[in-house]
Formats: structure tokens, sequence, C-alpha cells
């Protein structure tokens, strides 16, 4: 099979593409720099500079990878402050890489005849509504209104789902095909927080140094629910999503929802850090706003049921409590 990853060199892209290549497949990787290209081509895949936001450099792009699946892995999650209350300045660039790159790469793959397109989504938590139960499936709707904090990033995470799962059955339903002559199948990946080598949640990443330095407290009484996936669990998943399951969104979380009263504890621990600190909600707000404090006292966890149905899909660490006892890295 003819793979190109939009975003090859990026955290999940390094991931997929060893697998890929083992498997026989003959992969194609995004890069912004010519350097990306000979990082891709020592793990056996062929590099191909790409602008993401000009439509033109990834319409040639799409083009020359001749594809059968596309997977648009495109963030720039790369540098976060860390301040709760900047949390859409933050995503500025990964939100456009959700709406201008996602509408560049559907158009690429459609005039390109491609089979299949998956794309990376969230669902982590805060995207939920934070009534009824603590755990959703992909049925439950999306929250109205996460904050101010953090809405442009939701309008951007609702724009690339909708634009990827509902408009390409649109065009199911209405023609049957797309310009390019086949069915453009749309499936959206919504990853829960990652942790493992290289990321934020790891011994050496942003979020075991605050955790070592006690700067990372539990607030209110740490009830939100949020789900983890391991790196690696997310690579093995998207690879599952290329040749199964019916179009549509999958979360793609390990078996355990993790309340913040139990993962940040247990997190310190592994990582050498301190016993968290308590902090009443009203003394967090100021701090960290409201989507902060959502953050830590109502955000609700991800189901993986579906995924592991339709899928065949299993994580390696089927919980966070193994993970970050044996996976953080």
């Amino acid at each position: 099979m003819r793979i190109f990853i939009a975003g090859g060199t990026g955290a999940v892209g390094v991931r997929m593409v060893p697998l890929l290549v083992a498997a026989g497949h003959e992969v194609y990787g995004s890069t912004r720099h010519e350097a990306g290209c000979e990082a891709l081509a020592a793990m056996g895949a062929t590099g191909i500079v790409m602008d993401p936001l000009d439509a033109q450099s990834v319409h040639d792009a799409v083009a020359k990878a001749e594809p059968e699946v596309v997977v648009h892995q495109l963030t720039a999650l790369g540098g976060l402050s860390g301040n709760l209350k900047k949390w859409d300045q933050d995503f500025a660039m990964t939100n456009r890489l959700r709406t201008e790159g996602t509408d560049h790469l559907l158009a690429a793959a459609r005039a390109a005849g491609v089979r299949r397109f998956i794309a990376q989504s969230f669902g982590g938590g805060w995207t939920h509504e934070r009534t009824g139960g603590w755990v959703k499936d992909e049925t439950d709707p999306l929250i109205d209104d996460p904050g101010k904090e953090a809405r442009g990033t939701l309008a951007a995470i609702r724009h690339l789902e909708s634009a990827v799962v509902i408009s390409t059955s649109s065009i199911h339903r209405s023609t049957g095909s797309t310009s390019g002559g086949t069915d453009l199948e749309g499936v959206v990946l919504r990853y829960g927080n990652f942790y493992g080598p290289g990321n934020a949640t790891s011994r050496e990443g942003a979020l075991g140094e605050m955790l070592r330095k006690g700067k990372m407290p539990v607030v209110g009484g740490g009830t939100g629910v949020w789900s983890f996936v391991h790196i690696d669990d997310v690579a093995s998943a998207t690879v599952a999503a290329l040749d199964r399951g019916a179009p549509g969104i999958y979360n793609i979380v390990d078996d355990e929802p993790a309340p913040v009263n139990q993962w940040i504890p247990l997190l310190a621990e592994e990582v050498g850090g301190r016993n968290p600190m308590r902090l009443p909600a009203w003394l967090a707000r100021p701090l960290i706003g409201e989507f902060g404090v959502a953050l830590m006292t109502s955000v609700r966890g991800s189901s993986n049921a579906k995924a592991k149905r339709e899928l065949g899909w299993t994580p390696s660490y089927a919980t966070w409590r193994e993970g970050f006892r044996t996976g953080i890295g």
C-alpha cells in the first residue's frame, strides 16, 4: 500500500514509519525541511518537502506520492508555554493546521483519488460535555463552550472532524465518488493525552519537570477525568485504521480513564517528584483560569470500546498506571 503521512517527522509519524516499512508498505512523509527527508530516508521512507499551509505545495506533495491513504498528523505542539490561561495562543499554529491544513490535504487527496483519509483529533478529556457520566464515547456531544481560553482550539477540532467525516460522507450520499473517481473514506482518530519518550508527559518532558519541582498541584477535589495513551499505542492504532473500521470517529485511549487526584500523584512519584500540593479551586482560579480549573475538576474521559471492537486494536499499555511505571521513558 502507498501511504502518505502529512507530518512524517512528528511525534506520531516517526513511530508509524518503521511499523509501515516493516510491514512492506511504500511510505511517503512530508517535512518542512530537507533534513527531515534525510531522517525519513534513514527509516526507509521517502521524504517530500511540503508547506502544509500552502495549497499548491500540499497538492504537489500528495500528487507526487500518489497514495492510497493519507494520514494527517500535522500539529505544532513543541514549545508550549504551559500557561493554561493562554491555551488558544499556544495552539494557534496547530489550529491553523487543523483548519487550513486539513482543507488543503482533503482537496489534494480528492484530486489524487485517495481511498482513505485518516486525521488526528483529540479525545483526552476537555472537549466533552462536562455533565452526565464521567466516561464518554463517540456518540456523546462535544461541549458547546469549553471556556474562553480554549474556544479557538475547540472550533479548530470541530472544523477538522466535520471536514473529514461529515463532508466526505456527504459526498458519498450525493455523488457516490470524489473528483478523483473514488470514494474518500474519512476517519478521525481522537487521541488521548500522549505519554512516553519524547513527549511532555515523560521523565524528561515538561510535565515531568513540573512535577519534580512541585509546580503542578491537585486543584479542588481533583475529580476531573483524563484519558491517556502511550505514544507507541497511538502509532499502532493508526496503522490499524489504515484498512480497518468504517468511516467515522474513534477514541484512541487506554482502558482506564484517569481521575486527576490519582494520576498526578502517581506520575509525580514515578518521575521523582514531591507529593503534589492541594489547592482549593477558588485559590487556583486566578492562576490557571476557569479552563484550568475545569481540567482539574470537571472534564470527562473517553471510552476505547469502539476502537477495540471495530479496529481490532488493543493498547499494549492497558492503563496509565502500568504505562507510567514501565513506559514513561
